[in-house]
């Protein structure tokens, strides 16, 4: 057998697992027999039975009675093994599914077809073995009738002629007309009353080799007469020959003789049996009603073996089948019956012979020949077609035992990581298109894979530009004398596109700006990494928030592809002279809550200005023109906001946004506290507003409150410009 890759581990492997098998099963059954009940049941019975033999226990009952107990505890645990033996054994050949089929197809179709010609096999030569020994029985019965027929004869034409002074002419006229189909016909004449007179009997004609001639009629003849048949063993032979025997009585009962007639089944006797029934006689023995063997009377001392004709060579008669039938035998001296079981030996082709030849016949055709032909054309195609059956059953187990081994390795190879495997497709029926579905399968999982690692490089990828991203943003808070800022950034995504910054610039001014890139993702992070490198070195040298915006706008568009652009709001806060300075490239408005003991307003302030990064023709001047620079005075208190709009556009459940007013409400509301509490106070009332939905866009907030002001900023006064 072809080892299994799959289930039978490398020829080098097998020989070193081999041994720790045999040992691991040798230390489960001393762990069984040690310290399982059952185990020691077994020690205990097997030491009773290795002590009986030896005389090591008393003779007494009791410990026969021990003995049979240990004998019935070994047979059953003798048994309970071999059935464990037998099922392991049946589940490891049992284990492959072509087995099983294999196995299931010669129990269902194959088995099934064997019994049912065996028995009709069987069923036809019993019905030539009865018929066989119907035809020897009405052989026989043929034979008793003739003998009849000839005794009861010879005593009507003696009691016709007198009585027996002719009745040595009678009988030799008898004899000679029966001799040539019986050579060892035997007549004799005897008394019926057993005291025959001198001149009358007995009278023999004929051979009487076989057997001596009675000299009396025995007393249990019957006065009708008899016919049956006699059995006599052949001197110096175990063998048993028969003979038919018929006693004729006259119808006068005074008369006080019967005619003895014997017709030896042998010689040519036997030759016209087998041409009358094609049947051979074998050997005889007598056997009575009990079962008992008789040995018969012997035959004559001085019969000589050239005397007795042969019997007919089985050879000679062809094929033969050996049967026995019976005859019913009678005992000449007593009466009684007993059973003649003789051998005989059937030539198939005379039976059948004898049997079609009593059927019409087609011409020189029997209709015998015609159904025996007929049966023998059925008989080959059933035959054929159960060879054909047998291949095809075969084949088709293998197809499909092939096709699930294939599927076997194909699961196999899968689990072991080799997604590359795929199953031959060889036919195109359901198991083909299962082969397909599991190349498909394999395939489809391979690109789940893939896209995995995509996802996983997209995500690392992600995380790359979110640790960009945060770099981005402030490390710690503004050391700026009486300013407190507080900024947040919560992104919709691992990655989003604002950014914010707030830095110190020269003469204690503080910078503050926030942006929204457009798009999310890595590109937008690398934008913002620009955009803060090019703010940083701007803000030295531009102190105006316009023409900053106007010079970054002129070098970051040639950087963006077309689709992306950003939002920007810069502002410079001096606070030694209480302004706020900025300017809006297409960003949210910024919020203004005035400070003091007054009524805290908030004021939203959107100055004119276009997105940074538009590709237009011409675009680089309209941004100019549109763009304002608006200036804010301060002062103790103020507090003012800049934000995205994911703040303001935060929705609910109904797709309602949080809006500017709602935060300009909380601005007002909340004014009063410092810079990181009200930040809290906006982030709990959005987180509110939208009760639980889906945020869709990042949230970026700087929060400014103004303290205290140095005494110089006192005499600048209010700013002409500031915005109403």
């Amino acid at each position: 057998m072809v080892p299994d890759p799959l289930r039978d581990p490398p020829p080098h492997e097998q020989d070193r697992a081999e041994p720790r098998r045999s040992a691991h099963a040798i230390r489960r059954g001393v762990t069984w027999l040690v310290r399982t009940w059952s185990g020691r049941a077994v020690l205990a019975a097997g030491g009773v039975k290795a002590l009986a033999p030896i005389g090591a226990l008393p003779s007494w009952s009791v410990f026969r009675v021990v003995d049979g107990l240990a004998s019935a505890i070994l047979l059953v645990v003798g048994l309970v093994v071999i059935a464990r033996a037998f099922g392991a054994i049946r589940r490891r050949l049992l284990w492959r599914v072509r087995r099983k089929l294999i196995v299931s197809y010669v129990f269902i179709g194959f088995v099934p077809v064997l019994l049912v010609m065996a028995f009709f096999l069987l069923a036809g030569v019993l019905m030539f073995l009865n018929v066989s020994s119907f035809l020897v029985r009405s052989g026989f019965d043929d034979l008793v009738e003739e003998a009849v027929i000839l005794a009861e004869t010879s005593a009507g034409e003696l009691e016709r002629r007198g009585g027996t002074a002719a009745a040595q002419q009678v009988l030799a006229g008898k004899l000679s007309a029966t001799v040539g189909r019986h050579p060892g016909v035997s007549l004799a004449l005897v008394s019926r009353s057993g005291s025959p007179a001198a001149d009358a009997v007995p009278l023999v004609v004929g051979s009487w080799r076989h057997l001596a001639p009675p000299e009396a009629l025995p007393a249990w003849i019957p006065p009708s007469g008899f016919g049956g048949l006699l059995a006599f063993a052949r001197p110096g032979t175990d063998r048993t020959d028969l003979v038919v025997r018929a006693v004729g009585l006259p119808a006068d009962p005074m008369a006080d003789y019967a005619v003895v007639v014997d017709l030896p089944v042998a010689g040519r006797t036997l030759e016209r049996l087998l041409e009358t029934t094609g049947i051979t006689l074998g050997r005889t023995t007598v056997v009575t009603a009990d079962g008992q063997i008789v040995e018969p009377e012997v035959g004559r001392a001085f019969e000589s073996e050239a005397a007795v004709q042969a019997m007919p060579s089985p050879g000679d008669v062809g094929y033969t089948l050996d049967w026995v039938t019976f005859f019913n035998y009678t005992d000449w001296t007593t009466g009684s019956s007993a059973q003649v079981p003789t051998a005989i030996q059937i030539r198939i082709s005379d039976i059948f012979a004898r049997i079609s030849g009593a059927q019409a016949t087609l011409g020189s055709v029997s209709l015998g020949s015609v159904f025996l032909m007929v049966l023998g054309v059925i008989g080959g195609l059933f035959l054929i077609i159960e060879c054909a059956a047998l291949v095809m059953g075969f084949a088709l187990a293998r197809s499909i035992t092939g096709s699930v081994h294939a599927l076997f390795i194909g699961t196999e190879k899968v689990r072991a990581g080799d997604l590359a495997h795929r199953i031959q497709v060889r036919t195109r029926d359901q198991l083909g298109h299962l082969a397909e579905s599991f190349n498909a399968m394999t395939a489809s999982i391979g690109d789940l894979l893939k896209q995995a690692a995509e996802k996983k490089r997209l995500e690392e990828e992600l995380r790359i530009a979110r640790e960009i991203q945060m770099s981005l943003l402030p490390a710690g808070p503004i050391d700026l004398p009486g300013v407190s800022v507080a900024a947040m950034c919560v992104p919709a995504r691992e990655v989003g596109g604002d950014y914010y910054d707030f830095f110190s610039l020269a003469d204690g001014r503080l910078g503050i700006l926030i942006a929204d890139v457009s798009g999310k993702g890595t590109s937008a992070a690398f934008y913002m990494a620009e955009l803060k490198g090019l703010v940083l070195s701007l803000s030295q040298i531009y102190d105006s928030p316009r023409q900053l915006l106007i010079e970054v706008n002129r070098l970051i568009t040639d950087n963006l592809d077309t689709r992306s652009f950003i939002t920007m709001t810069y502002a410079v806060l001096d606070v030694r002279v209480g302004r706020l300075t900025y300017a809006r490239a297409g960003h949210t408005p910024l919020i203004y809550v005035a400070g003091g003991d007054g009524d805290r307003r908030a004021q939203v302030l959107a100055p004119d200005g276009l997105v940074l990064g538009l590709q237009f023709e011409g675009i680089a001047e309209k941004f100019q023109a549109l763009l304002e620079e608006s200036t804010l005075p301060v002062g103790p208190g103020d507090v003012f906001a800049l934000y995205t709009d994911g703040v303001t556009e935060a929705m609910n459940g109904a797709s309602d946004f949080f809006g500017e007013s709602r935060l300009s409400q909380v601005l007002e509301q909340h004014g009063h506290r410092s810079s990181e509490e009200l930040q809290q106070q906006v982030l709990r009332e959005v987180d509110a507003f939208v009760d639980g939905a889906e945020q869709h866009d990042d949230m970026t907030m700087i929060l400014v409150k103004v303290g205290s002001l140095p005494p110089a900023a006192d005499s600048y006064g209010p700013v002409a410009d500031a915005p109403a």
